[in-house]
């Protein structure tokens, strides 16, 4: 019986720094001496975004380089390879965050063989096992591996569903799909035998069949589906190229290249960038875009590449661009759709009732080669908003609301699709709905989804000039099954905000006795750089413009539009005459600062920020700290100065 080989140390990702120092010092420490293990260590901090220009074997100098143990990031680059560590220990819901399949890459070209933790998000350990990477939840583990004790290969995959472990035992995803994928076929449609959801219902009819995945699969179960569209972004394509020649050679055969489209949306104000000018990874990042332009043109592919200041005025702005999965909601999603994108906000998509969701570079270049998408099928969860939401609150209040429920920080939401319905919700415009399904994701969700309705279909008509009509399928089924039911009474809720350090942090803001002073102030990403995000930046900025008011000494107000669309309808609507009254600066279509790539970024760990991104996660904007908050918050603050609501600015208080 094959064993896991671990040649090396055991390296604990512990709160104290001073025990990480020790183990990056030579120590060896046990379980106990640890102390208590780091929860929610981020992707971000596995793998900070600049690390992200990085492909191939460099990655492995660079794990947990961000990795924060009370104040100290303690974990600097190479240490890991020097200390010649194979087994990492952390605490609960461990690889949150991004999608980005580099931090497992990194672990494993560091000589990381086995990951332990109390729960590891969705997409973390879904690329783990495309790479060949194990995780255990067995912390009895422990003990065998600190005596030398072997570790078969077995045992680590028997509580794991039959598809994840096949794919262990041979290597990892890509491996697998060449020896068992080549012949993919659809499942015909289950008899409507009883009550669904409708994400059932998607999944089903996108079901394919394989030797090894049940045709019906339930819950827990992995499973093919077929991807109605493939998107990739700039991050990911030069892996994803480097992986797919290196395993099938050139060129390639991919499969329904029409239905797979390329963003270049993080990069485009790279040069202004501290993190990246600091770490002399321009030209890194100026290669990675290269290397997406080459394969875009090597395969034909339909590409939209985000414009700068520059670009845009030599285009004459006519060019679609902006973040990928806000373009895609624009552009290309429909209900009852399956959409499949290398970023863990894919599921923006889900407010047009479709299924939207993240994977990592190897789930993307298998897809690339057989259309089969993986998935290990998620129960359902319903979130039922009831009540009517208070004047000037929006649905970022209620996900920080969501984000803050005991119950949500224990995990209740890990590798769940969020079904968001009730009066609230159908009283949401889709934008407001793509808020609640695109910070899915920090709910720890597989995906979120919004039945479709007459709201859907306007925004088709109005933002696409499409006549869709409505299936009668398309909708859950009165007695379908939920793992569980959230009801919320949106009535009751307040202005939010998350403090520094994760999204779950929230809490209402007028309980905080003690505002703190800001910086920066940052709106904009795939969250908050929608058409009604800039009406409601707006309403608070043209209140302040008339009364003479601008941004707060000492502040910087940055306003990034998410796709150039929202750009234009802000110019057609006469919004930039009070954003530039009041001294906001204002940023092309990109990812931006959401993803410490560009201008609203802290640069020092003094400063303060205020964002409506959807991440504040250590090291995510910049060094500095990060509140999160809603669209208008974010606005009234900048004029105040401090953390402050816009029915507190207007009240002067």
């Amino acid at each position: 019986m094959p064993t896991l080989d671990l040649p090396g140390r055991v390296l604990f990702l512990c709160e104290d720094p001073a025990s990480v120092r020790a183990q990056m010092a030579g120590q060896v420490l046990c379980r106990e001496a640890a102390g208590k293990l780091r929860d929610d260590v981020s992707t971000d901090e596995i793998t900070p975004v600049p690390i992200l220009t990085h492909y191939d074997d460099a990655l492995g100098r660079y794990p947990y380089t961000g990795f924060k143990a009370g104040a100290e990031r303690p974990i600097g680059p190479g240490s890991v390879q020097k200390e010649r560590f194979s087994v990492t220990v952390a605490g609960r819901r461990y690889g949150k965050g991004s999608s980005r399949e580099h931090s497992p890459t990194a672990e494993k070209l560091a000589g990381i063989r086995l990951v332990i933790a109390e729960s590891f998000e969705r997409i973390y350990r879904q690329n783990a096992d495309n790479i060949g990477l194990f995780t255990s939840t067995d912390f009895g583990l422990l003990e065998r591996i600190e005596r030398g004790d072997p570790i078969d290969v077995e045992e680590l995959v028997a509580d794991r569903e039959p598809l994840a472990a096949r794919i262990l035992r041979n290597g990892g995803l890509l491996r697998f799909g060449q020896r068992f994928m080549r012949d993919v076929v659809p499942v015909p449609p289950p008899a409507e035998d009883r009550p669904r959801t409708l994400f059932e219902k998607i999944v089903a009819r996108h079901a394919l069949s394989t030797e090894f995945t049940p045709a019906a699969p339930m819950p827990g179960e992995g499973a093919f589906v077929r991807a109605d569209l493939r998107f990739i972004h700039e991050y990911y394509t030069g892996m994803c190229a480097h992986m797919l020649h290196a395993t099938f050679g050139r060129p390639l055969l991919l499969k329904e290249p029409a239905s797979i489209v390329v963003f270049e949306d993080h990069t485009s104000y790279v040069e202004q960038s501290p993190a990246h000018v600091r770490g002399g990874l321009v030209t890194n990042v100026a290669a990675m875009c290269r290397a997406q332009r080459q394969f875009v043109a090597e395969y034909g592919l339909r590409a939209h590449r985000t414009l700068t200041d520059e670009e845009a005025a030599a285009d004459g702005g006519s060019n679609a661009a902006g973040i990928s999965h806000a373009m895609v909601a624009e552009h290309y999603a429909l209900p009852g759709s399956v959409v499949v994108g290398t970023d863990s906000h894919t599921p923006h998509s889900g407010a047009l009732g479709c299924v939207a969701f993240g994977v990592g570079t190897t789930d993307m270049a298998n897809a690339f080669i057989t259309g089969a998408v993986r998935m290990t099928l998620p129960h359902v969860l319903r979130v039922q908003l009831e009540g009517e939401l208070p004047r000037g609150l929006t649905a970022k209040d209620v996900v920080l609301h969501l984000l803050a429920l005991p119950s949500m920080r224990d995990g209740t939401g890990m590798g769940k699709v969020f079904e968001f319905g009730g009066p609230v919700v159908r009283g949401m415009s889709v934008d407001e709905r793509a808020t609640l399904t695109n910070m899915t994701a920090e709910l720890g969700g597989f995906t979120g989804i919004v039945e479709p309705d007459e709201e859907t279909v306007r925004f088709l008509r109005e933002r696409r000039g499409l006549v869709f009509e409505l299936e009668s399928w398309m909708h859950s089924d009165a007695g379908a099954a939920y793992a569980e039911v959230i009801s919320v009474d949106c009535s009751t809720l307040t202005p939010m905000v998350a403090r520094p350090g994760d999204p779950g942090n929230g809490l209402a803001m007028a309980s905080l006795a003690e505002r703190p002073v800001l910086d920066i102030a940052y709106g904009g990403s795939c969250t908050a750089g929608k058409r009604e995000d800039f009406d409601r930046y707006h309403e608070v900025l043209a209140w302040a413009a008339e009364r003479g008011l601008r941004v707060a000494e000492g502040v910087q107000l940055f306003l990034q539009f998410g796709t150039t669309a929202v750009r234009d309808y802000c110019i057609s609507k006469g919004y930039l005459d009070a954003f530039e009254k009041v001294g906001a600066q204002l940023l092309q279509p990109s990812c931006g600062a959401c993803a410490n790539c560009g201008p609203g970024s802290s640069l020092t760990a003094r400063q303060v920020t205020v964002s409506a991104i959807n991440r504040n996660f250590p090291g995510r904007s910049g060094p500095g700290d990060v509140w999160l908050a809603s669209p208008p918050t974010v606005a009234a603050s900048a004029i105040a100065g401090r953390l402050t609501s816009f029915d507190e600015l207007r009240a002067g208080t």
